[in-house]
């Protein structure tokens, strides 16, 4: 399964391609090419609880809809706005892709 990555900008998205490229044939070491992926791709950083309701209600949806939209559980939605889990790994892309964006640009 391929995971589709979210990139700053076109150019950057053309920058950070060609340098996979030369990292497949080895001009490029592992550690350079973290360095790529930091400055290429969209980051990501841990939400407080406060932050995750904002965005949701910025988005004018319910927690049921929101969650609908991250393709999760209301449940989790309300435990991510309680504090009670923190979101990782996909969810966390996502809510930060719509923090930035607006959710539309995940919908």
């Amino acid at each position: 399964m391929t995971q589709t990555k979210r990139y700053r900008s076109g150019a950057l998205q053309s920058l950070h391609e060609v340098a996979e490229d030369l990292h497949d044939v080895g001009v490029i070491d592992k550690a350079t090419m973290r360095d790529f992926d930091l400055s290429c791709l969209t980051p990501v950083e841990p939400l407080e609880p406060e932050a995750i309701k904002r965005i949701r209600e910025k988005s004018h949806m319910s927690q049921a809809t929101f969650a609908l939209a991250l393709n999760v559980t209301k449940i989790l939605v309300s435990k991510w706005e309680r504090g009670e889990v923190r979101p990782s790994g996909p969810s966390l892309k996502l809510l930060a892709l719509a923090d930035r964006k607006g959710i539309e640009a995940i919908l």
